[in-house]
């Protein structure tokens, strides 16, 4: 058997809220490891908004637009975590099931304190049920098995401290997704695997980052371009291939690590917004990207003050 897995990231941009990365692992057959998995499940997943009965798994961007339902999203992630007996039945559930060290994070800043909510949010618990159990006994008939889903969630006090160790925060990402990959990576079973990361920025040479991920191993190049970067890892008699490619999340599960690096990042958010709220009633939310998030801290100011807050917690460095 192959594991196959896929990284990707929602919040590298805004100033506001968190970086949330995740990874996700898929065990098939050798024999169709290079294929399309959506090919493979296509009689229960669909890359389409339109759903039909069947589980979208796409880009996050194509199934969620600001200021939208989180539907979509929380089927296919909820869906998933159901399918590797993780399913979170609440707000706080989900970060101890997707990444145990942010729940520190969590509880150390304002807007978290007794914050929780039932989950789903926006699918009736009923149908969830329904399409999680039509998604294990697709992948059964496929003989396909999802493993494992992770994620390493950075607050703005995390990320500032990354980036002050890198002074660059596009390694910062590259780094903390290596790192995430090889933790996903250390929890299978012997075995091939195959890691698809999208494209970081203008970055077309990963080898370096490799080598500092796995220090005692050997990094073999087997292709640089502006269109794929290819390379070849052992860790532990484990064969490992990485490319890195523009558009990455066409790959089925790179796809599901963007939307559930998503849907932590709208769950994230919400609290973080309703807290401002109460302590200023007309404030206009936020999505935390660069465009709003300079007159949301504006708006803000005076509260931040008056409850001394930090601004190292709120507002991201880079």
């Amino acid at each position: 058997m192959t594991f196959v897995l896929g990284t990707d990231e929602a919040g590298y941009g805004p100033n506001l809220g968190p970086l949330c990365i995740a990874a996700c692992a898929w065990e098939m057959p050798e024999a169709s490891a290079t294929g399309n998995l959506y090919d493979r499940l296509a009689a229960v997943v669909t890359a389409e908004c339109s759903a039909d009965g069947k589980l979208a798994i796409a880009d996050s961007k194509r199934l969620y637009k600001p200021g939208g339902t989180i539907a979509l999203l929380e089927r296919g992630v909820l869906a998933a975590l159901a399918a590797i007996d993780r399913l979170p039945r609440r707000w706080r559930d989900i970060w101890g099931a997707l990444d145990g060290e942010a729940l520190a994070q969590i509880d150390a800043l304002a807007w978290h304190d007794a914050y929780d909510e039932p989950l789903p949010r926006d699918v009736l618990p009923e149908e969830l049920a329904a399409l999680a159990e039509s998604f294990c006994n697709g992948c059964q008939s496929a003989d396909v098995r999802i493993v494992e889903l992770q994620a390493t969630v950075l607050f703005p006090a995390a990320f500032n401290q990354a980036v002050k160790g890198c002074d660059n925060k596009a390694e910062v990402l590259s780094l903390t997704t290596l790192r995430l990959a090889r933790r996903v990576l250390e929890s299978l079973p012997p075995g091939r695997a195959i890691v698809l990361c999208d494209k970081h920025g203008g970055r077309s040479h990963y080898a370096a980052l490799l080598q500092h991920i796995f220090p005692d191993e050997l990094v073999v190049v087997r292709h640089e371009s502006a269109d794929l970067g290819d390379y070849e890892v052992r860790l532990a008699e484990r064969h490992i291939e990485f490319r890195f490619q523009p558009k990455g999340e066409r790959h089925l599960p790179t796809a599901l690590a963007s939307m559930t690096a998503k849907y932590l990042r709208e769950l994230a958010m919400r609290p973080f917004n309703n807290f401002w709220q109460r302590h200023i009633p007309e404030l206009k939310p936020t999505a935390g990207y660069p465009t709003d998030a300079g007159r949301f801290y504006d708006d803000i100011a005076a509260a931040r003050r008056r409850l001394k807050i930090a601004e190292h917690v709120l507002w991201r460095s880079r």
